[in-house]
């Protein structure tokens, strides 16, 4: 009986933070190399892509976590008060304290941005990238520059500025604070010292993210093997079953899995 017979077994739980905030997380016990799936902005971890790789590395007897950041989906605090600097803080908490051996980080969308720095902060562990539409310095580079006048004006007098959301009624709430500390953390203005396999999704259609993107990643990441590969009817969420597909293609050759 081989390891695709079996699922492995799956707990939530929740990680206690010195500020007294919380991580909501789900692990799966497997098999190294491990897989942390980074989740988008303001996105949580119960989306598509985040299931449906957790399916993938169960069914394969692959260790995996999936967690919210604070502020987000089932994570305490408000996402008004959260930043980069704090995300990344909850990403290096959940591999240093969820994750043990090697780990495959698959980042998605602003997720893609957080793996680049995790992955900078933990050299000696992590061992693949996959970037799922990666949006490294989104806040620098394609928020600010489609603020309007007025949006900027209440940035300046009230701290923060709404935004229309393309996905739900809700506005999206840009804080001075998220695009102040996001320019702490940009990442395409130089190289980025990482000398990994990086593997590139990204969809032609996206509207949120340039397809370009991918290709700046790529000029700047300091090794060699690096894959993009491109949808040309897919968008930003690259979430239907022919996006999961590759998605999962991608990480089997990651892990080495003999199909």
């Amino acid at each position: 009986m081989t390891s695709r017979d079996i699922e492995s077994p799956s707990t939530k739980g929740y990680l206690n933070l010195p500020d007294d905030s919380t991580i909501t997380y789900h692990r799966t016990y497997g098999k190294p190399p491990g897989v942390v799936f980074l989740t988008g902005f303001r996105s949580d971890m119960q989306g598509n892509k985040a299931l449906a790789v957790e399916n993938f590395c169960k069914i394969n007897g692959q260790a995996f976590v999936r967690f919210d950041y604070f502020g987000h989906g089932e994570s305490s605090g408000k996402f008004e008060h959260g930043s980069i600097s704090r995300w990344l803080e909850d990403t290096i908490t959940v591999i240093d304290e969820l994750t043990k051996g090697p780990q495959i980080l698959i980042g998605s969308s602003m997720g893609g941005w957080l793996m680049l720095l995790a992955a900078l902060r933990r050299k000696k562990r992590i061992t693949g990238l996959i970037g799922i539409a990666a949006a490294p310095d989104f806040t620098e580079d394609l928020i600010k520059p489609n603020l309007s006048a007025d949006q900027l004006l209440d940035v300046c007098k009230l701290g923060y500025c709404e935004v229309p959301n393309d996905y739900d009624d809700v506005p999206y709430i840009v804080t001075k604070k998220l695009l102040e500390d996001g320019e702490n953390h940009l990442l395409l203005r130089s190289k980025i010292s990482l000398n990994i396999p990086l593997r590139l999704l990204h969809g032609i259609q996206d509207r949120d993210v340039p397809w370009e993107t991918a290709l700046r990643i790529m000029e700047k990441f300091d090794g060699d093997d690096i894959e993009i590969h491109y949808a040309k009817n897919s968008d930003h969420s690259l979430s239907t079953d022919r996006d999961l597909k590759r998605i999962f293609s991608t990480l089997e050759r990651l892990l080495k899995i003999e199909s």
